[in-house]
């Protein structure tokens, strides 16, 4: 427009426009779309809204009073969104991250910094995280997708943010947590085997929320039940916690809690914890996709393992499916050959087992459940007989981004399925159930002899692009990444 004010023309409209930055004594050039690129909010973003100079003069330094080589790593990472090979080895990712945020930059080195998408069978051990005190871990919680972790050591939480710092520890009432689940993003759900009640901290806070306990007025030896199992991951304020809770006498049922209120619902699933099949779930999931919550209880003897799997429908507080095993809906040819764990792939609608003796791993799809739905993996790979799975007792069994991780004593191992280049994509869910039951799976180890050789694998939990996990007997959490040097690519 004729006749506008020239002053009120700011760099930030000419994203090709030299800026040049004196940052603690030395000089650097760049672009108004390279500091853009940090963000609207972000303080090198500011710098862009000043009046633009007569292009005729050399544009004036910004003197900016911070460290000059720290600065010169960042700029790089606003250039090409990739963190220079050399800098973890020249400054620490404490050093770094308190440079961005003082810029305002921190989404784009956390981007730079993010590991590239988990593949199992590519995933290398990268770091373990070690607690200050009581470093043996006895539960974690990576309910979050940026990479985080929460790990409860003794009667501790200690947090790790998506850079794996450590970011605090908080101490609770309890000797020892046994189970945790992170509830919103800086509260968690606690519990132990031997504490009763359903205890909220807030983690950042450091601070003692409030506690759930099970009560019945009309049978009064229901009292100082203790939770074996949590079910949580923060989605919505509405989303509820499922808890498992048991008495002294073994009574035991599954209680929905509202996070906001602490306030529990009718108890789902009430039993006399008399037998194996009606023992208290060691395992609880939340299936939201369908609005359903997965169940399993699992005991081990002299005689070999038993227990049962349930689906249970919150708003009828009604089971919808259940096997038992050994029982109903085990074939003839693997009776006593029960499941060792259990867990859902709720991306998939799927729920996988291990046997434990014979150590086979089986899926049954949730949308077609019977009384025999399990189809038992079968692999496709000519290497996969290279190394002996082994049986299956004392295994861990894990879903994560439609994989499924088995830590037994033979060591970790991935089984992905298989997807030919024309079935590349998200599929269909015919074209899910056709790859079930062709046992379009694949499996390999994802550790070496070695590694197994360190310890049993106690726990898995993946969060982000990674898979954390604890041994028995060993101090600290291991954090495996895939490699983004490696050129591997997915099969899912």
């Amino acid at each position: 427009m004729e006749g506008r004010d020239s002053s009120h023309v700011t760099l930030a409209s000419q994203p090709n426009a030299r800026v040049v930055l004196d940052v603690g004594g030395k000089l650097f050039e760049t672009t108004v779309a390279t500091l853009q690129s940090g963000g609207p909010d972000s303080l090198l973003a500011a710098l862009c809204l000043r009046a633009n100079p007569d292009s005729d003069e050399e544009p004036s330094p910004v003197f900016i009073d911070r460290d000059s080589e720290i600065f010169s790593t960042l700029l790089s990472v606003l250039r090409s969104g990739r963190l220079p090979s050399s800098a973890l080895s020249r400054f620490s990712k404490q050093d770094l991250l308190e440079e961005v945020l003082y810029y305002g930059v921190e989404a784009r080195l956390r981007s730079a910094l993010s590991p590239p998408p988990l593949v199992g069978f590519d995933a290398t051990l990268v770091a373990t995280l070690r607690p200050a005190s009581d470093a043996f871990p006895t539960a974690l919680s990576a309910g979050s997708e940026d990479g985080s972790i929460w790990v409860a050591h003794g009667g501790q939480i200690s947090a790790y943010d998506w850079s794996l710092a450590h970011t605090g520890t908080v101490r609770t009432h309890l000797d020892e947590i046994t189970a945790l689940q992170r509830v919103w993003p800086e509260v968690a759900a606690a519990s132990s085997l031997d504490s009763p009640g359903l205890h909220f901290y807030d983690v950042s806070g450091g601070r003692h929320v409030g506690s759930v306990h099970w009560s019945d007025p009309g049978d009064h030896r229901v009292s100082k039940a203790r939770v074996t199992a949590i079910a949580a991951g923060w989605s919505g304020p509405d989303d509820p916690v499922y808890a498992a809770f048991e008495c002294r006498h073994r009574e035991n049922c599954i209680l929905a809690v509202d996070p906001a209120t602490l306030r529990a619902g009718a108890a789902i699933g009430r039993q006399s914890g008399s037998a194996a099949k009606a023992a208290a779930p060691g395992r609880l999931v939340h299936v939201r996709e369908r609005g359903l919550v997965f169940a399993a209880a699992v005991s081990s003897g002299a005689f070999g393992y038993a227990g049962y799997m349930r689906l249970w429908d919150p708003r009828s507080g009604e089971a919808v499916w259940e096997t038992n095993e050994p029982g109903a809906g085990s074939s003839s040819r693997r009776f006593g050959d029960s499941f060792a764990d259990a867990d859902v792939d709720r991306e998939g609608s799927a729920i996988y087992k291990v046997c434990w003796r014979s150590g086979d791993v089986a899926v049954a799809d949730m949308r077609r459940l019977g009384e025999d739905p399990w189809v038992y993996l079968e692999e496709r790979s000519a290497t996969a007989g290279m190394r002996s799975a082994g049986e299956g007792a004392d295994s861990v069994l894990h879903c994560y981004k439609n994989q499924v991780f088995v830590g037994r004593e033979a060591g970790l191992e991935v089984w992905s399925q298989i997807m030919d280049k024309e079935g590349e994509g998200r599929r269909s869910e015919r074209e899910t159930e056709a790859a079930v039951c062709e046992n379009a799976f694949r499996r390999i180890f994802v550790d070496k002899e070695e590694d197994a050789r360190r310890g049993l694998i106690k726990a898995m939990e993946g969060g982000g692009d990674r898979l954390f996990l604890s041994r028995e007997g060993v101090e600290g959490v291991e954090v495996w990444e895939s490699s983004d040097l490696s050129g591997a690519i997915s099969l899912l």
